[in-house]
């Protein structure tokens, strides 16, 4: 396995040069474009890895998926899935159009900036910071590791040049589907997408979700089996942006990404999967992640179902 990564990794690292890095926040335009890193949990907890492994991100849209788990297991899926839906979309992560022009004003799905807003508003916590490190603790349960915590450099940088995130969420204010104090949700949401992580812990997150809740690292269950199908079903379908569909496709396994380029994978009953490169296409992906996904799937015949 090591040296199948590092092969495959060394052949994607060559597709970075075809992208740019998310510099719209100020922080992230500072990621060197050919910075690359790759890491595989099984289910019995061998961890394999290659390229820049010890180089740090922050989780940006991937964090989403925790949210969303924390607000089914609280609330419950009726009631996430009143306030946002469950449907692809064919239009970038932070756009406002579906927003305003469908009858309802709901979010398409939890994956895209509006529909994460959304969860986060509805988490049953007084304040931003005890939704945001509700949230943070379930990472770090996720990955087995306490000493995950914020880049707050990225966060302030987010804070400061999110007009379009606020844009969302006041748009939301107005229709009613997002309620209370929106800055308050706003701060936890640019925190929790400031969370900073490696491959390492995206593939311990993405395989306890492949054994539906329970840490390979430690055996603890953090999440209920259903909380995990729910979220690998969101993956499948909207965990891509509007690149979703192509990459089932080409892919055609679960994976959420995020504009710092990390994209985490999960494989049933199989694998975890951590992959990190911060030159993107033009739809907000890891261009060299996607690449080497494409590639281990086959080498390895992953699928979906």
């Amino acid at each position: 396995m090591k040296n199948l990564l590092s092969k495959l990794m060394q052949e994607s690292r060559k597709n970075a040069s075809n992208g740019r890095i998310a510099d719209y926040i100020p922080e992230l335009g500072k990621a060197n474009p050919t910075d690359f890193s790759v890491s595989v949990v099984t289910m019995d907890g061998e961890i394999t890895q290659a390229g820049d492994t010890n180089t740090s991100f922050t989780m940006q849209s991937v964090s989403k998926l925790f949210s969303l788990a924390l607000a089914l297991e609280l609330l419950g899926p009726q009631v996430v899935f009143l306030k946002v839906g469950m449907d692809p979309t064919s239009e970038p992560f932070n756009s406002i159009l579906k927003l305003e022009i469908s009858d309802s004003h709901k979010p398409m799905n939890p994956m895209i900036n509006a529909g994460a807003i959304a969860v986060v508003s509805i988490l049953p916590f007084e304040t931003s910071r005890e939704k945001f490190e509700a949230v943070l603790n379930l990472i770090r349960k996720m990955a087995a590791n306490a000493d995950i915590n914020v880049d707050e450099k990225v966060y302030l940088s987010e804070k400061l040049t999110g007009d379009r995130n606020r844009a969302l969420a006041y748009f939301m204010k107005s229709t009613g589907e997002v309620s209370g104090e929106v800055e308050h949700h706003l701060d936890a949401y640019f925190r929790q997408c400031s969370i900073t992580v490696t491959t390492k812990d995206l593939a311990v997150m993405g395989a306890t979700l492949a054994a539906n809740g329970v840490c390979p690292l430690n055996r603890e269950r953090v999440l209920s089996p259903l909380t995990c199908r729910t979220l690998r079903a969101m993956m499948i379908t909207c965990g891509m942006y509007n690149g979703s569909g192509e990459f089932a496709l080409r892919v055609g396994i679960p994976a959420k990404s995020g504009v710092s380029g990390g994209i985490l994978a999960t494989v049933a009953e199989r694998m975890g999967i951590g992959v990190w490169g911060p030159s993107l296409d033009e739809k907000g992906n890891s261009i060299a992640g996607i690449d080497f996904l494409e590639k281990l799937t086959k080498e390895l015949e992953l699928k979906s179902i």
